[in-house]
């Protein structure tokens, strides 16, 4: 569901217990977690999936490790958008840390593919591997962190054009326009380096 389509007061009942919960009240974790689930659920079904039977990570199983996370790390967060681009980064590292464990193994180990199309992930085997597109955002980060957010928060978040606007502070149209420019980069910068 998108953050859009959430409810005013569910919305702001979301952003009540997140405050509380980065002031120290684990109660307001307890009742954040039902709230949340389902959106981020859809995040980590965006930033993952399932591609044939050798593929041992799963939506539900980066879900439950980002929270973990994050309610481990006890983060301070400012807005929902905010909390949602934090998931989004965590689920990143659980992918880049499972690719590079299953890299590792014998005979490169079958690297998740993706893709940049919308957010979406591809069954092309030329698209690039979850390393190479992490290497790929890490290079664009040095040419500019604001695109590589909107980049990461779109592909490995989910989120809507109007969501990355939101959490970046800025429209949606600004949030558009820098996302087909850091796909285009990144396509470039993955040419270049293949």
């Amino acid at each position: 569901m998108p953050l859009e389509a959430l409810a005013v007061n569910e919305q702001q009942d979301i952003t009540r217990l997140l405050s509380r919960w980065s002031d120290g009240d684990e109660e307001a974790m307890a009742a954040l977690t039902p709230l949340v689930y389902e959106h981020l659920h859809r995040l980590a079904r965006s930033a993952f999936r399932q591609e044939g039977q050798a593929q041992t990570l799963q939506a539900t199983a980066v879900l439950n490790e980002a929270w973990l996370q994050l309610a481990g790390s006890k983060p301070t967060v400012e807005s929902r958008a905010h909390f949602y681009a934090l998931a989004a980064r965590m689920m990143r590292r659980i992918l880049v840390n499972h690719a590079e464990a299953r890299n590792a193994q014998k005979r490169g180990g079958g690297l998740v593919k993706l893709t940049l199309e919308e957010g979406r992930l591809a069954e092309a085997s030329t698209s690039p591997d979850v390393l190479v597109l992490h290497e790929a955002l890490a290079a664009l980060a040095e040419h500019d962190p604001q695109l590589e957010r909107v980049l990461e928060l779109h592909y490995f978040g989910g989120h809507t054009y109007r969501e990355i606007g939101e959490a970046l502070g800025v429209s949606e149209s600004t949030a558009k326009r820098q996302l087909r420019f850091a796909r285009a980069w990144v396509r470039r910068h993955l040419r270049e380096t293949d």
